[in-house]
């Protein structure tokens, strides 16, 4: 089961590298979605719980901001996060490490749903990939901190490539 979980993280590091790579936010957000689909599958293979949901929630969210980015929205991906938290830490009985991932998601949810500008939209996912790179390393997600580490490499790239005004 490890290697088809590490397969579908190998598919979500290229998908996110050609992602960040774009200078559109919706083509950003289009080719996402799909790397973060993979890397949700990745993480439900390896019971890695809490990020397999983020990232399951996070790339629907990603089709959904092409689209609609109004409050009703990002309040309903938010309590989606915080609902599935509080299913993880009162029912199931995880352990605190799920906070860093919900973290890292809900600073994706917010930055995907409310930030359009694609300078500023990066300076915001280097803080969530920071932290999901933490959870990664924590659950001995091999491709998981492979895709965190070339997010952060793809992100800080972009961000020394951009004109400065």
């Amino acid at each position: 089961m490890t290697v088809i979980a590490e397969a579908f993280g190998a598919v979500a590091v290229v998908l996110n590298f050609v992602g960040y790579r774009q200078v559109n936010v919706d083509r950003y957000l289009f080719i996402s979605a799909f790397a973060l689909l993979a890397l949700s599958a990745h993480f439900f293979l390896l019971d890695a719980m809490a990020a397999g949901i983020g990232t399951l929630l996070a790339g629907t969210r990603n089709f959904i901001a092409m689209k609609y980015r109004n409050k009703a929205i990002l309040l309903a991906f938010v309590a989606g996060n915080m609902g599935f938290l509080a299913y993880e830490w009162f029912v199931l009985a995880h352990s605190w490490i799920i906070f860093v991932a919900y973290a890292s998601s809900l600073i994706f949810t917010v930055g995907s749903l409310v930030i359009r500008d694609t300078d500023k939209i990066r300076k915001v996912f280097l803080v969530a990939e920071s932290l999901g790179l933490i959870y990664a390393i924590s659950v001995g997600s091999i491709f998981g901190t492979v895709f965190n580490i070339s997010n952060l490499i793809s992100i800080v790239s972009k961000l020394r490539e951009a004109p400065k005004t």
